[in-house]
């Protein structure tokens, strides 16, 4: 089975206060469903209150990440499953969920990992 990364930046989600709520209720029902099936491996949020550092091959520390890259920001859920097509159905039901469309990758496998 593969790991799949379920993702969306934080602007992809743009729900008004009056739905928020539901948003996050919805959310965690399917992460709860996830946890039940025994597909969830872990998620969460990044925290935009943290900057990031980036700390290069000789231990240097630099604040903020690499200059050229875009901000990664936003909610994240990995979830092990059979199938491409699996990662595809629970990346629909957490997009209805969160209210905003989800970005879909596989995790390469490394047998030493």
């Amino acid at each position: 089975m593969a790991k799949y990364l379920i993702s969306f930046p934080s602007a992809a989600m743009v729900v008004s206060n009056d739905e928020l709520e539901a948003a996050g209720r919805d959310a965690h029902a399917v992460i709860d469903e996830a946890k039940a099936a025994g597909v969830y491996v872990f998620g969460g949020g990044i925290d935009e209150d943290v900057p990031p550092i980036l700390v290069s091959a000789d231990g240097a520390v630099a604040m903020g990440g690499y200059p050229w890259a875009p901000t990664l920001d936003g909610g994240f859920t990995v979830l092990e499953l059979p199938s491409r097509d699996e990662a595809i159905a629970w990346a629909a039901r957490i997009a209805k969920a969160c209210r905003c469309d989800q970005e879909l990758r596989v995790f390469g496998f490394d047998p030493q990992s």
